[in-house]
């Protein structure tokens, strides 16, 4: 994930424990385990958080509660306040990839506020805020589930890795094979290509093999994709009983 510190993950008046432990268990699929409780409406611990955090509190989420919104904030040098209601306030305003931008330049600690899943922030939680974050949602019907709002934000952060975090989980693509690897292999499906007659008309011919190589090219091909493609020119030539060679493979 990013280097920086992760933010804080405050949930004001959350009022059902299951969307506490689904926020949660999004939290922990990427990266995130500050999670702040404001006055939940059900107090904490609440057992109806466990199904839907999935293990999320044992993989690394910890959540404390705190009376107000200034006692959860009170460590951190940049707040966001998630809305998608226009407030008469002169904020800054932001989406998720600008708010996860802003709290990666911070040297000190972040967080993001949540509203209630009834109402929302308040205005005077709002006010608490640097900037507001919102979601471009649809206008006439903007209002998301409360563990959806905090996945829409943890996945922008785990976004913000630059793909280290994914590419990781899926191994690390090959480089892209030498143009002296992809030349020879031009010239050997070449080959075989005018062999069998498909240069027509003869004039055409540097025509089409300059479609084929841009073609080639666009592919971004490995050096196993290279070694790929050339084994199977190679099986069809023999197939057909000739075989193109040359002294620089």
């Amino acid at each position: 994930m990013l280097s920086a510190a992760s933010p804080a993950i405050i949930l004001v008046e959350p009022q059902l424990g299951e969307n506490i432990g689904a926020s949660a268990r999004v939290m922990a699929n990427f990266g995130l385990t500050d999670m702040r409780l404001v006055v939940p409406r059900d107090g904490w611990p609440n057992p109806a958080a466990e199904p839907m955090a999935a293990g999320a509190f044992e993989a690394g989420v910890y959540a404390r509660v705190y009376e107000t919104v200034e006692a959860a904030i009170s460590d951190l040098s940049l707040v966001l306040a998630t809305t998608a209601r226009p407030r008469d306030m002169q904020k800054p305003v932001t989406d998720a990839p600008g708010g996860v931008a802003r709290l990666a330049r911070l040297e000190g600690r972040g967080g993001v506020l949540f509203g209630a899943e009834k109402s929302g922030l308040s205005n005077a939680a709002v006010i608490l805020s640097d900037a507001i974050m919102t979601y471009p949602v649809r206008p006439g019907f903007s209002s998301l589930n409360l563990a959806q709002a905090v996945g829409v934000f943890a996945h922008a952060w785990g976004a913000g890795s630059d793909g280290r975090g994914a590419a990781g989980a899926f191994g690390q693509i090959q480089p892209v094979a030498p143009r002296a690897d992809l030349v020879r292999m031009f010239e050997h499906f070449e080959a075989e290509l005018e062999r069998a007659g498909f240069f027509h008309p003869p004039e055409k011919t540097e025509l089409m093999k300059g479609n084929l190589r841009n073609a080639f090219i666009r592919g971004q091909w490995t050096e196993q994709e290279v070694r790929t493609f050339r084994g199977a020119i190679k099986a069809l030539a023999i197939g057909r009983g000739r075989a193109w060679t040359s002294r620089r493979d």
